[in-house]
């Protein structure tokens, strides 16, 4: 009975720290599109060209909307596969997690910095933004090498290989980051579409692990196959 208790308030404590993460996943998307504020123009000189035109300076903070929105739901996949093989809890995944969490609800502010400033050729924007997405992809690292380490017993079904390979994937966005930061410096224009790669890029490390996988998995097949014969 005891032992059952146990069990219950674990996975009790766990729904509690998934639920919390999922709230403020939500809120952040949230904040974003509260920075897009309808255009404003006095009713006397309203015209469809004015109108247009506050629109159009509009275009970076849709654009900062769309990246940040891209990114949080991407992590938020993340978070959901990572917490999928989650069966316990200490201390410090706590803290790692509310790290994590620290840099998903700063990113609408780091967002409407870096809308506000981005094609004015300033780089403090680009570099706070950056610093954001770099200390998501190092919480997300920590998260992943803390919970896919046997010793901890945090985690079921993360094979080794795995672990390593989320590890890897948790720091190929703040590298690419950092390296549309310099390309900044030569082109802003290019770089502020740079972030639209990202997804290609992830996705195309996750078709070569894939194939990677399907390739051991066969070969181990035949290994045993043919020891069994």
């Amino acid at each position: 009975m005891d032992k059952l208790h146990s069990e219950l308030k674990k996975e009790f404590q766990l729904e509690r720290m998934i639920l919390f993460s999922d709230a403020v996943f939500a809120i952040a998307i949230t904040l974003l599109v509260i920075e897009l504020k309808v255009p404003e123009i006095e009713r006397a000189e309203l015209t469809e060209g004015k109108l247009l035109n506050a629109l159009g300076h509009m275009i970076p903070k849709f654009f900062g909307f769309i990246i940040s929105f891209m990114f949080i739901g991407i992590y938020w996949m993340v978070h959901h596969r990572l917490f999928g093989f989650v069966v316990n809890y200490t201390p410090k995944l706590l803290r790692l997690n509310l790290l994590f969490l620290f840099s998903v609800a700063l990113m609408p502010f780091s967002t409407a910095f870096y809308s506000e400033y981005v094609m004015k050729h300033v780089l403090t924007p680009v570099v706070f933004y950056t610093g954001n997405i770099i200390l998501l992809g190092l919480f997300n690292l920590f998260m992943w090498k803390y919970i896919g380490n046997p010793k901890n017993k945090l985690s079921e079904g993360l094979s080794e290989r795995d672990a390593r390979y989320y590890s890897t994937r948790a720091v190929i966005v703040p590298c690419l980051f950092t390296l549309f930061a310099f390309v900044y410096l030569i082109n802003p224009f290019i770089s502020s579409f740079m972030p639209l790669l990202v997804p290609l890029i992830m996705r195309i490390v996750q078709k070569r692990h894939e194939k990677k996988t399907r390739a051991l998995e066969a070969k181990t097949k035949t290994e045993d196959g043919n020891g069994t014969t």
